[in-house]
């Protein structure tokens, strides 16, 4: 008998319905219709009834429910007991958006682990679908997604629909980053006509995530710009910045530490109003553990010391 046979009928049971669990597993719905299918045939009994109402448990299908919860805690028992018995190293795993404020408290994080701990940590910069996710499958044990506030209804819809807690971590308005030796380091504060004939470097994942694309492109900042360089990881984009003074990156709240190592300004635009938000994710049956709480005391510090 297939296990994770029983993970999905254990699901449809819970939802009612192969479409929410289908959602929730992160599988297509027929192929988990044609699990179910599958199951049913291999015990010769009807663990469902179908009708328009949903998904309902038959008398059969209640006996085998039973059955089947009981094996996967069993599993799960005994999975937990010999990864414990079988490493003692330490594992930590954060999928979360470009922030300089986040790679910095993971950076002081690492250093704070004990110098005899054997350890593996995971850090992914990714867009929000992509961390929601990673955090479901259990590939990453924490997320933090950012999105624009008013998106908020509809993350935190969803994110109660996967049963995912969620925190907010920062509210930020974009700011626009410059080498010190472009022209528009001395203004200090520019609007969106000064940037119009720079090069923006753009990160390539939108932080609007799986929402339709009409709705992405209102929640983007002014697409006016004609000259654009497309980035998918961070080291290369303080390098143009640092070395083209023509071209700008709208970012969240940077430190002083690195404004310095890089040569770049951080100017103010008052016709930016658009909020965004960065949420903190993991699953809603997850412990955190004590790296977790060390790593998300590293998230506060840093927070609290970039966004003055």
């Amino acid at each position: 008998m297939n296990l994770l046979y029983l993970k999905y009928a254990v699901e449809v049971a819970a939802c009612g319905s192969i479409n929410k669990a289908a959602e929730k597993l992160y599988i297509g719905q027929p192929n988990l219709s044609r699990a179910i299918k599958e199951l049913e045939s291999s015990l010769g009994v009807a663990i469902f009834d179908r009708s328009a109402k949903g998904m309902e448990v038959t008398p059969d299908g209640e006996v085998f429910l039973g059955y089947a919860k009981s094996i996967l805690a069993q599993v799960d028992e005994v999975e937990g007991l010999f990864r414990r018995g079988a490493s003692k190293k330490l594992s930590f795993s954060l999928s979360c958006p470009r922030a300089s404020y986040i790679g910095e408290a993971f950076a002081s994080f690492s250093k704070l682990l004990a110098s005899d701990c054997e350890f593996k940590l995971f850090y992914k910069e990714n867009g929000p679908t992509d961390a929601i996710r990673s955090v479901l499958s259990e590939d990453y044990r924490l997320g933090i997604i950012r999105y624009p506030a008013h998106f908020d209804r509809y993350y935190k819809t969803m994110l109660d629909e996967k049963a995912l807690n969620y925190e907010l971590v920062a509210e930020f308005k974009y700011r626009p980053l410059v080498s010190r030796d472009s022209p528009l380091a001395q203004l200090g504060s520019v609007s969106f006509a000064d940037l119009s004939d720079k090069i923006e470097i753009a990160h390539a994942d939108s932080s609007a995530g799986s929402l339709p694309l009409s709705e992405v492109k209102k929640a983007e900042l002014p697409d006016d710009i004609r000259r654009r360089i497309c980035v998918f990881e961070r080291a290369s984009q303080f390098e143009l910045l640092s070395e083209n003074p023509e071209t700008f990156m709208w970012v969240s709240p940077v430190s002083e530490k690195l404004l310095e190592r890089y040569g770049l300004v951080l100017l103010d635009c008052g016709e930016n109003t658009k909020l965004y938000k960065d949420v903190m994710i993991y699953r809603s049956d997850y412990r955190l553990t004590e790296p977790d709480k060390l790593f998300i005391s590293e998230l506060c510090r840093a927070k609290r010391e970039i966004f003055r």
